[in-house]
């Protein structure tokens, strides 16, 4: 398959791209190259290879889903700068 400039106008249209004329033959020269390289890998004998669904086949292990309060108040407030009543004191943004 070789793509003709009407069509490499046209991809470079659908793509945005503003190509001018001393362009369009590098353009075209590329985007053939690359078609030329699927119809190569289309030509592999891949009847005998297992299809992937993802690349990793690992299991991940899961944790139990518990809610849990975490009960460390004292470890989170301790890294504010200001604290009142148990809370952040934030600067006031609103006026």
């Amino acid at each position: 398959m070789s793509l003709d400039q009407e069509t490499v106008k046209r991809i470079a249209t659908l793509a945005r791209l503003k190509l001018d004329a001393e362009r369009m033959g590098s353009m075209q020269h590329a985007l053939n190259s690359i078609l030329h390289f699927v119809e190569q890998l289309n030509e592999v004998d891949t009847s005998h290879v297992e299809e992937m669904v993802g690349g990793n086949r690992a299991i991940m292990p899961f944790r139990p889903d518990q809610v849990t309060d975490g009960n460390c108040v004292d470890k989170i407030l301790g890294n504010a700068p200001e604290v009142t009543c148990n809370m952040f004191v934030v600067p006031k943004v609103v006026e």
